[in-house]
């Protein structure tokens, strides 16, 4: 049976949730609420459903999901209200901008019983999916280092993601999803964290960051998210024990260049135009293989699937209270190691 979501907050992403309610196999979309009235005349001009008041709409009997989508800093009393009011809970990134914020909304779960849980969406992305599969399929060889980058030229939206007091920033709002794809690409523990932002086209938040984590076993990933960045770099860009792939952005299939023979006895020299160089002479079809790597089918209701799951007991939520409090820990050491200009330790 379809569970009853309802949705807090109907700006971009909420709206993206009521679209995907109403076309959905396992939810259903039973109304929303928001502070702003435009918003509400807007949802009743489509036909949707509205409340009157925030506890109206979180007292609602037939209501089984409340979707938290509003602006990062009003997140945990929505939340927190929503789960002691015997709601089940999804809330958009990042969950909240401090660990012990977060700790308030997993001590009112624990306190309710009922689901909360993250929507880190970007895990159905089909260029992670992409080099997950190809990790998975081991055929280059274990992971030595990740290189995850976004960049734009548009700089900050002109909303409340330029605003420090709302959670605004490039950390808290590509960063969540950049490391939490990392984190499940490299499970390993983190040693050290090293970050540093950018304030090109704004000085009250970060448009952009650089970060560098460290990780036990000596594997190591570099994510970059840029926003006044006109000729983009490589989206994944990954260096493995075989091989080495790459995805030139969202768009493309993965490139991957798998080494058949390390040894070349023959290798000629190139001529560059300030000598010859044979430590970067390329390599030919005898010892390296080229191939590409489909895009990955993805279906991003598989994420609602999933919550649905976990509501009745069949199966477990797929973004877990650990690996949210994980992603957060990461965020919050970014902004210690800008603060203070070296790698902080990160204590796995």
């Amino acid at each position: 049976m379809k569970k009853n979501v309802t949705i807090i907050g109907y700006g971009g992403q909420g709206g993206w949730h009521a679209n995907h309610a109403l076309n959905s196999d396992v939810v259903s979309l039973l109304g929303i609420y928001d502070i702003d009235e435009k918003k509400i005349e807007l949802a009743k001009s489509r036909g949707i459903n509205t409340y009157a008041s925030f506890e109206d709409a979180i007292n609602d009997p037939k209501c089984d999901i409340i979707v938290c989508a509003t602006p990062n800093d009003v997140h945990n009393d929505i939340v927190c209200r929503a789960l002691m009011a015997g709601k089940n809970v999804i809330c958009e990134k990042p969950v909240e901008m401090t660990v012990a914020a977060l700790d308030k909304m997993l001590d009112a779960q624990k306190k309710s019983g009922k689901l909360f849980t993250v929507h880190q969406n970007r895990r159905w992305d089909v260029d992670f999916l992409a080099m997950k599969k190809i990790i998975e399929d081991g055929d280059i060889g274990e992971v030595i280092r990740i290189e995850s980058r976004i960049h734009g030229s548009r700089g900050i939206p002109s909303d409340w993601r330029c605003h420090k007091p709302y959670g605004g920033g490039m950390i808290l709002d590509w960063g969540v999803h950049l490391i939490d794809q990392m984190l499940q690409l490299i499970p390993d523990k983190i040693k050290k964290v090293s970050c540093d932002i950018t304030n090109i086209t704004t000085d009250e938040v970060d448009d952009g960051f650089r970060l560098n984590l460290y990780f036990e076993g000596g594997k190591t990933a570099y994510i970059e998210v840029g926003t006044y960045n006109f000729l983009p770099l490589p989206r994944f860009y990954m260096q493995c024990k075989n091989g080495t792939a790459k995805i030139e952005d969202w768009r493309q299939n993965a490139q991957v260049g798998k080494c058949l023979a390390w040894h070349e006895s023959d290798v000629v020299p190139v001529q560059t135009a300030a000598g010859i160089t044979k430590t970067m002479a390329p390599r030919d079809e005898l010892t390296l293989k080229t191939y590409e790597i489909e895009r990955p089918v993805s279906d991003v209701h598989d994420f609602y699937r999933n919550v649905v799951k976990a509501i009745d007991g069949e199966a477990e939520q797929l973004v877990t209270h650990a690996q949210i409090k994980r992603v957060l820990r990461v965020m919050e050491a970014c902004f210690e190691s800008a603060e203070l200009g070296r790698p902080v330790d990160f204590g796995e």
